[in-house]
């Protein structure tokens, strides 16, 4: 190996259950994964990342060090990648780092901001791995919303000229990507993911997320609830528009339930909650097109059998599929996208879509942070 031939992405998504790191090469026509993995993160730094995402006073002191734990265990989890198939770190190029989003306030405020933490120092500090991070400000400051930023990887990685495509990303929050076999990508946040799923079933069953479906396909839909939560405003905004846990959380989901006329069942309201996520998806992508497209499916909620099944009914016209099928895991999409973004950025290229996040153009990400 003549010099440094990998990419290292690190995601850690909304939702806040795990750090899943990626090593990729991105020699050939598409992006080849080399090596992943993933480590939980503890029940402590989950509570100090929720408490600092509710939009409340939130202590100085307290986001400094979640910043420095979030950066001692990113690295960490970058090093047992390594260690696990056995790659010199001499061999990467660069990390990618996303970093935990504590608070995202896209415009239209007149002072537009978003905030994501994990020091990249501590990062390339403990691997000796140059990295790159804060990938959303630049683009904020190009007049965009930050987010999302996955669907120029999207594009770069799914487009085809066979037919039309859109990516549907669901994790915490979801985003979708829309691929047409002739012209421009575009995309933007739909809504919630499985954020409110796994609010209401962690404050019911104490569970982290409800798996495969099972809780919500035990109950159904309760249709007063569904039409009352799909009047959220953000959700009738036209793109470009990005979204986050302070317009879709708990507290907000149970003021609405205090607004029903009568009691609803536990998991009558998961289900609620699982067709809140299905039919705002389905109505961005029936804005976007009428005729036949392929519709993949990544993140966490890919793995949502009963999710997709929704999805499928309220789109027939397409097939929902994993992005398993075109070769890349759903759990693994995130990641790999942010190591393309570092080698964007580590080769002065643009990462953003104007398109899709609404900035004046299309500029280089994120800071370096040399090793």
């Amino acid at each position: 190996m003549s010099g440094p031939a990998y990419y290292i992405g690190l995601m850690s998504g909304t939702s806040a259950d795990a750090v899943d790191v990626v090593a990729v090469d991105f020699e050939g026509q598409k992006p080849h994964l080399i090596g992943s993995h993933s480590a939980p993160l503890p029940h402590s730094l989950r509570q100090q990342i929720y408490g600092l995402a509710t939009p409340s006073y939130s202590e100085i002191d307290s986001l400094g060090e979640l910043d420095q734990a979030l950066g001692e265990l990113f690295a960490s989890t970058i090093n047992e990648l390594l260690a696990k198939y056995q790659l010199p770190h001499s061999s990467i190029a660069a990390i990618g780092s996303h970093g935990q989003t504590i608070r995202h306030r896209p415009p239209p405020r007149p002072l537009p901001f978003t905030l994501q933490i994990g020091d990249p120092n501590v990062i390339a500090e403990r691997t000796g791995i140059t990295t790159i991070a804060d990938f959303r400000r630049r683009d904020m400051a190009a007049g965009g919303q930050g987010a999302p930023l996955v669907p120029a990887f999207h594009r770069d990685a799914f487009q085809s000229s066979d037919g039309d495509r859109v990516i549907v990303n669901i994790g915490g929050m979801a985003n979708i990507t829309w691929l047409p076999k002739q012209g421009a990508a575009t995309g933007f946040d739909t809504g919630p993911g499985n954020v409110l799923m796994d609010a209401w079933i962690l404050k019911n069953q104490q569970k982290n997320y409800d798996a495969d479906g099972a809780w919500a396909a035990s109950g159904k839909p309760d249709p007063a609830l569904l039409t009352q939560l799909l009047k959220h405003p953000f959700l009738s905004l036209p793109p470009p528009k990005s979204t986050g846990r302070e317009a879709f959380n708990l507290e907000w989901l149970e003021s609405e339930i205090r607004q029903l006329a009568r009691p609803v069942s536990a998991e009558d309201i998961q289900m609620t909650l699982l067709a809140l996520t299905a039919t705002s998806i389905a109505d961005c992508i029936s804005s976007l097109t009428t005729g036949p497209c392929e519709i993949i499916v990544c993140g966490g909620g890919a793995y949502n059998s009963r999710l997709l099944a929704e999805l499928q009914q309220l789109l027939p016209g397409g097939a929902v599929v994993s992005s398993a099928s075109l070769g890349i895991a759903p759990d693994r999409v995130e990641a790999i996208a942010f190591a393309w973004l570092a080698k964007q950025t580590l080769n002065r290229q643009s990462g953003n879509l104007s398109a899709v996040t609404g900035a004046q153009r299309e500029v280089i990400l994120g800071g370096i942070y040399f090793a």
